[in-house]
């Protein structure tokens, strides 16, 4: 069954902003979508109107037994970031399940702290979902 779900995803550090998630559960794989955001919990389902699906676009796929390495790529990348496609493989890997990842980190990019907070964002719901 497909099914998309919006989440907002806040931070405990006001130096990190809160986070946009889109969640599409499709047949054994995902398509994420995620964004920091200045919009409110409650206006949260606008968010992905307002982004950039093709900023930094990457696919990975879980990596199998047979496989020496994991089969990954992008598909839309900026000059200036490939966030996506490292963090795509570590959720197909540790989820095992193919994923679709786009990251519309705008401004972010060279924070390592934002990007740990949303990978971690990403992780949790992740969780629930896997539950």
């Amino acid at each position: 069954m497909i099914s998309t779900q919006v989440h907002h995803i806040t931070s405990d550090s006001p130096s990190i902003p809160a986070f946009v998630l889109q969640l599409t559960q499709l047949v054994d794989s995902y398509m994420l979508w995620v964004s920091p955001t200045e919009l409110l919990e409650g206006d949260a389902e606008r968010a992905p109107l307002l982004g950039n699906l093709c900023r930094d676009w990457a696919c990975a796929m879980p990596v199998r037994k047979s496989m020496d390495t994991q089969a990954a790529s992008s598909l839309f990348r900026t000059p200036t970031t490939d966030i996506s496609l490292a963090m795509a493989q570590r959720l197909a890997k540790r989820f095992g399940k193919q994923v679709f990842l786009s990251v519309d980190i705008q401004s972010y990019a060279g924070k390592p702290e934002v990007l740990l907070a949303m990978e971690k964002g990403i992780l949790q719901k992740f969780k629930t979902l896997e539950q």
